[in-house]
């Protein structure tokens, strides 16, 4: 009871977040604008005109993480909710030129902005400090099989105030002695294979223990099954991505309309980047490269070139070091900076190579040495190539292909355009943060090096997967227990 008491009181201080960043917008609206529409509203007027930039803000804050009071440092939750207001104001600019039917005054509404942001990091650090103070760190246990490591991961994004990790054990001690997680509020799986995990599962939640588990590729595939009823039995069916023509037409009208909107838009930035890349060196504007797409498929893909025309002169394909790359041209470290090169695969998009929303297309090469250690990656051949997806939107640059390809996977799994559109809009939020572009350690050649202890660890697990059988005599006894 006093659970649902303090989950109702945090709801009611993330409600009061909106009504606060509301009330900028209503003086403004109120000050200035309304008395400036063709028609002056009624009361009830007035008030619908609020309530839009309410729901505004309230669906572009969830979009942003806005309103993660115990998971978001005070910068990345001020930057969302910056983000969410600013997207909001700048729809309900659209919505007062409509209403006046000429171009409105945009500095009311630049000053309700900055009082927005100033009122978002006081509400942020008052509400961060209540939560805390309300709601305990929880008792938490990190199990590990194929990978090791998360505690410290938790520590390193500041969430040592929410999961106070009082044990980090190896699955086969957890299972020897599951009664060590009886006290636990919280328990992390990482990398655990189905059956052991399995048993945790239904002890914790048999226990009302809260369960974060790393997936498998095996379970992001499952993630997406359809069920049946068989014989009268409940069953899952699993297929190769298969989405309806209905949802395929639309995607790709969705493709064209604003690939093209977008180009006419922004052609003016292009122009400016065409010249300044040209002025630059000297060399070409554009960068042609093969990429992959759907079933294998190669193509060419456009980018504005930001390195030196020799930067891969000794032939061997390799990923970006990030800032650190020498091999960036001055004005290719600007226009990656702001993500401008990679406009030109709006053409691309037009042209039907690539769609707006699908797994990032790899390269040929990059590809292969991926499958070599990991099979499975072809998987993200399934869908067509997107110029933005799930491992761009909650990964980062040099994010390892095994959780790349589950992020892709995650997207294949339950393709539909609602979800299209989310991952569009979720975008936005990436584009000026600088660990999304955060390149490969120096040496390296791809991001599968970040990391080759783990990429070696996943050909053990499949090893393992294969001689289960006569695995686990241990756990089947404690699960029978």
């Amino acid at each position: 009871m006093a659970d649902m008491k303090r989950d109702l009181i945090l709801k009611i201080v993330k409600a009061l977040d909106a009504f606060l960043l509301a009330v900028p917008f209503a003086v403004c609206w109120y000050g200035y604008y309304a008395v400036r529409t063709v028609a002056p509203f009624f009361q009830k007027g007035n008030w619908v005109v609020i309530v839009l930039f309410l729901i505004l803000y309230i669906f572009y804050g969830n979009l942003y993480n806005g309103f993660l009071v115990s998971w978001n440092r005070i910068s990345e939750m001020v930057y969302s909710q910056a983000l969410a207001a600013v997207v909001s104001d700048f729809i309900m600019y659209i919505v007062i030129w409509l209403l006046t039917k000429y171009l409105p005054n945009p500095m009311p509404l630049l000053a309700a902005f900055i009082c927005q942001v100033a009122l978002a990091a006081i509400w942020f650090a008052l509400a961060n400090r209540w939560y805390f103070a309300t709601f305990p760190p929880k008792k938490t246990a990190v199990i590990y099989d194929m990978r090791k490591g998360l505690e410290g991961l938790l520590r390193e994004y500041g969430l040592e105030k929410k999961f106070d990790i009082q044990a980090t054990v190896n699955i086969h001690d957890c299972l020897a002695d599951i009664e060590m997680l009886h006290d636990m509020d919280t328990v992390f799986l990482s990398g655990i294979h189905s059956r052991d995990r399995n048993i945790i599962l239904k002890y914790c939640i048999s226990s009302g223990i809260s369960v974060y588990v790393i997936p498998r590729i095996g379970d992001v595939i499952m993630s997406g099954a359809q069920h049946r009823y068989i014989c009268h039995l409940p069953m899952l069916q699993v297929g190769r991505y298969n989405p309806s023509p209905g949802y395929l037409f639309i995607k790709r009208l969705m493709d064209i309309v604003l690939s093209g909107l977008a180009l006419l838009v922004l052609a003016p930035l292009l122009l400016i980047t065409a010249m300044a890349v040209k002025l630059g060196d000297g060399g070409p504007v554009f960068y042609r490269q093969k990429r992959l797409t759907r079933d294998g498929k190669e193509f060419n893909i456009l980018k504005f070139r930001s390195m030196r025309v020799d930067a891969e002169g000794d032939g061997v394909a390799r990923l970006s070091t990030g800032a650190k790359d020498d091999r960036v041209t001055p004005v290719g470290k600007w226009i990656r900076k702001l993500r401008v090169d990679e406009l030109p695969q709006l053409f691309c998009i037009l042209a039907g190579s690539m769609t707006i929303v699908g797994p990032r297309p790899e390269r040929p090469e990059i590809a292969a040495q991926y499958e070599k250690e990991m099979p499975e990656f072809r998987l993200r051949l399934q869908a067509k190539a997107g110029l933005t997806g799930y491992a761009q939107v909650y990964g980062k640059y040099n994010t390892i292909p095994y959780d790349k390809l589950q992020l892709d996977l995650m997207y294949i799994a339950k393709p539909s355009i609602l979800e299209d559109l989310r991952i569009m809009f979720a975008t936005v939020r990436i584009l000026f943060l600088p660990e999304s572009t955060e390149g490969i350690a120096e040496g390296q050649i791809t991001a599968a090096e970040n990391n080759l202890k783990e990429q070696n660890t996943m050909k053990k697990e499949r090893n393992q997967e294969q001689s289960m059988v006569s695995m686990g005599e241990n756990a089947a006894t404690i699960e029978e227990k």
